[in-house]
């Protein structure tokens, strides 16, 4: 079954980020050594809350006045466990960090570690783990990043 990306238009038109521009965003990073640089983007472009949803990669982007964008899946479905193992789940986030891993991987290990999706909060500057039933497993802080270091 295939999920069509929705816009939902709740703000002026020329406040409004796009899929193309989360694209061009997104297409910078190769590692999680990346991300910070990548949240930087998306503030910029106005993105101030997402949830990343591991069953098959799509992700719903939110903006100012209720501006909410719903991206489509990334990949074919995967299985995300119904056991939490947070500590595999910390190691494997420490090696993605650190270069070792893509972004294909990462996901496949987080789900294998029972995360059905991450949150990150712009504002708060964190990104929240969540299992199948809603709870917190993980949160960590996202480092600022300035252009400079880009």
């Amino acid at each position: 079954m295939a999920v069509v990306a929705h816009l939902f238009i709740k703000q002026n038109k020329d406040n409004m980020f796009t899929l193309e521009q989360i694209k061009a965003a997104h297409s910078k990073v190769k590692t999680g050594a990346d991300f910070p640089a990548y949240i930087r983007d998306l503030k910029k472009i106005g993105v101030t809350f997402y949830e990343t949803f591991l069953v098959d990669g799509h992700t719903v982007f939110s903006g100012d006045d209720e501006y909410e964008l719903v991206s489509p899946p990334k990949y074919h479905r995967q299985t995300v466990s119904t056991a939490v193992n947070a500590s595999q789940l910390r190691e494997d986030i420490r090696n993605h960090q650190e270069g070792g891993s893509d972004f294909p991987t990462i996901t496949k290990q987080v789900a294998g570690n029972g995360i059905e999706k991450w949150a990150v909060c712009m504002e708060a500057m964190t990104c929240t783990y969540y299992d199948m039933g809603g709870n917190k497993v993980m949160v960590e802080v996202i480092p600022e990043v300035s252009e400079a270091v880009v």
